[in-house]
């Protein structure tokens, strides 16, 4: 296993989960999300909420990112079903050189809900 850590940077004001609205007074998906990853991150996986992704029409939303390493958006994501998902996918990325987990080797949602792949700086 490799050293690195990997930021899980999680969205947490979409109001929006598998395209279902949620009410203003809801706890919002991606807040969720994160304490349900918090509660379960192994040793180098650094959940961090953020304000906005920009992907509103895709759901909940994470961004995997590790330092020299391309950057992946994946959206879709539902707390109640998604959070071993979104480690397993967390670990394999923060295993590959550059982040580049093979597409055969992805979790089954993540090679469906890519939203994005960002390189490195």
């Amino acid at each position: 296993m490799s050293s690195e850590f990997v930021d899980v940077l999680v969205c947490t004001t979409c109001r929006a989960a598998n395209l279902r609205p949620v009410p203003d007074d809801a706890q919002r998906p991606g807040a969720v999300l994160a304490r349900a990853l918090r509660d379960n991150a192994p040793e180098g996986l650094r959940v961090m909420e953020v304000d906005c992704l920009s992907n509103c029409s895709r759901g909940c939303t994470v961004a995997l990112r590790k330092p020299g390493a391309w950057t992946y958006v994946y959206g879709n994501l539902d707390p109640d079903m998604h959070v071993a998902t979104v480690i397993a996918g967390a670990d394999k990325y923060r295993d590959a050189e550059q982040g580049l987990v093979p597409w055969r080797e992805r979790p089954e949602h993540f090679r469906k809900n890519c939203i994005a792949r960002i390189p490195p700086l």
